[in-house]
């Protein structure tokens, strides 16, 4: 099966403000907007329980970003790097304003539930 969509877990420390943040910081990276805006990629949030894993410590909110149309499978290598270099930026950012230590996250290759 081809890899179609990514998934963003916030584990261990993690708040709802956190997913909100993380995913309005991923909707403003260039190349991920880009892909928005052209229909190409969605950024979704859904609740962890719909594929049956636990969230020890965490908010129980994943965000989904669904590659969509022909060229989705062409994109994804593309399109999970992008995700984890923003979630690195987002870390560095929110530990430079925020105190304490970001929350740990997770991404991984995901079934988009379609």
């Amino acid at each position: 099966m081809t890899n179609t969509a990514v998934r963003v877990r916030l584990v261990r420390g993690a708040s709802e403000s956190d997913v909100g943040a993380l995913k309005a910081w991923l909707e403003r990276e260039q190349k991920l907007a880009a892909l928005t805006a052209g229909g190409t990629l969605e950024i979704q949030e859904r609740t962890g329980a719909e594929d049956g894993s636990a969230h020890p410590m965490g908010t129980g909110t994943d965000i989904v970003l669904v590659l969509v149309g022909a060229a989705a499978p062409k994109l994804f290598d593309e399109v999970y790097e992008q995700v984890k270099s923003g979630v690195r930026a987002w870390r560095e950012n929110r530990r430079a304003v925020e105190r304490g230590e970001p929350p740990e996250v997770e991404v991984e290759p995901a079934d988009d539930g379609r």
